[in-house]
């Protein structure tokens, strides 16, 4: 039997581009190997989408006019048409005008399936390409008129979080980005099906036992109608003034028990706050755009339970959103681009993240001794600044920030400077003191960093220069 009989019958190889053989297909002996799957736009008469799966030698076809369902509550329409040879598999190009099919036809998606059933009346695949993969089942309702179905599909196991790059974003007033205030707590995913709920660290840790108050993300959807869902967010502790607190978050990071995790939850609750979502009710999304999945967020946002959705703000004014994050005290903002798609695992450019990094003057009270690739040279400084009745306050170490020369600089002039005793009025934390070079506090140089801690320690202090114009008495801690 030709099964590629009916499709020579309709084209004239001599007028068209697609390949036409000229010998009939050869059935493969029980369709050894990788099978291959195609899904080609049409732009024809009508446009729509060839759906062709490889079988017994010939590409077995149904034309899609909504194209290929993503979502497994809406069926589409698949009208069952003649067999095509495996060449056409790769074949983009033009049908002229007055042949059968005239239009344009590319490539919208390819790669490979596995059958799971066969019959005339029903076929059942898993497939594995760019766009199209899961489970699909197309079924026959009469004649040539099929439906396909998409199964619903897995929450995908160990999916790693996207990253932003730091920096500012180019073009910020063209409409094309969004910005989110820049959360302080810590990254993860929630997994959340019937009624159940897991959350993974952006190491691929369990930590659903550590926030036991989180268990109720799942129910909580699953009140809002939703069955599947897979988010990315921080969950956050709140500080006394109401904004994150990365230091109130910092015992329920450490619990070691579920006992002990129960008993910081009663004292100090914590809250998801979810800012993607990446599946949806058996919907993977991660080819949607950035403004796309913030909708279909919102559209689920219950804000109870544990669970917030905080707000992002498209074509806004991002140096008053700056503002306002250093007026909270967070971390800064985080720019998208609205068309971004989500990148597992990747630290992109689409996402940047400006962080909300404060200046200011120190004086050198002492340094420690490099190790490694710094052997023979400074490690840190250890840093601080005058406090109201002109002590001197011990405010962290920094390491970060020197080239080689500028090491060099600062060991020579710190050289002569040396003392015996520490010339911080308060004690400096044991792991540094011990090692320490203590000098005369006389060298001032100019930090960024993120914030203050409450014990009056830097957060992320990197070195920016030297100040000769300032004298280390007037070095006070800015506000």
């Amino acid at each position: 039997m030709d099964k590629l009989a009916a499709y020579r019958g309709k084209r004239d190889a001599s007028r068209t581009p697609e390949p036409v053989p000229a010998e009939p297909a050869h059935e493969e002996a029980a369709n050894a190997g990788e099978l291959s799957f195609v899904v080609q736009e049409h732009h024809a008469r009508r446009l729509h989408w060839d759906f062709r799966l490889e079988r017994d030698g010939v590409l077995v076809s149904w034309a899609l006019p909504k194209g290929v369902p993503d979502d497994p509550a809406v069926n589409h329409l698949a009208v069952h048409t003649e067999d095509h040879p495996l060449e056409y598999g790769s074949f983009e190009g033009s049908i002229p005008r007055g042949e059968y099919g005239a239009g344009t036809v590319t490539i919208w998606d390819s790669g490979t399936y596995e059958p799971v059933k066969w019959s005339d009346r029903e076929v059942k695949v898993n497939l594995h390409g760019q766009r199209v993969h899961g489970g699909y089942v197309l079924f026959q309702t009469g004649g040539k008129n099929w439906m396909i179905h998409r199964e619903k599909l897995p929450l995908p196991p160990g999916i790693k979080p996207m990253f932003a790059t730091p920096g500012r974003p180019p073009g910020l007033d063209d409409g094309s980005w969004a910005a989110e205030m820049k959360w302080d707590g810590v990254r993860a995913m929630v997994y959340a099906e019937d009624f159940r709920t897991r959350l993974v660290s952006r190491t691929g840790k369990d930590i659903t036992a550590t926030y036991p108050e989180l268990a109720g993300i799942g129910a909580g959807l699953r009140a809002a109608g939703v069955k599947q869902a897979l988010l990315d967010g921080e969950i956050v502790a709140f500080g006394d003034d109401g904004w994150p607190d990365f230091e109130t978050l910092q015992p329920r990071m450490h619990a070691s028990s579920a006992a002990q995790a129960s008993r910081l939850a009663a004292v100090t609750p914590v809250v998801y706050l979810a800012f993607d979502l990446l599946q949806l009710d058996g919907r993977p999304l991660l080819d949607r755009p950035y403004s796309a999945r913030r909708e279909l967020l919102e559209s689920i946002s219950r804000n109870d339970g544990g669970f917030q959705v905080p707000p992002s703000f498209p074509g806004s004014d991002f140096e008053a959103l700056l503002s306002t994050a250093v007026e909270h005290r967070l971390e800064g903002i985080v720019a998208k681009r609205l068309a971004s798609l989500y990148e597992p695992g990747n630290r992109s450019t689409s996402w940047r993240k400006i962080k909300n990094l404060t200046g200011q003057e120190v004086v050198v009270g002492g340094w420690k001794p490099g190790k490694g690739n710094r052997e023979g040279k400074i490690g840190s400084l250890l840093i601080g600044v005058h406090s109201g009745d002109g002590s001197l306050a011990y405010s962290g170490h920094v390491g970060t920030g020197f080239t080689d020369a500028t090491l060099r600089m600062l060991g020579k002039r710190l050289e002569p400077l040396r003392r015996k005793t520490s010339p911080f009025d308060e004690p400096v934390p044991a792991e540094h003191a011990r090692v320490a070079v203590w000098v005369e506090p006389e060298l001032v140089v100019n930090v960024v960093f993120e914030g203050w801690t409450r014990a009056g320690r830097m957060r992320a202090p990197v070195y920016k220069g030297l100040r000769t114009d300032k004298d280390p008495a007037d070095v006070v801690r800015e506000t």
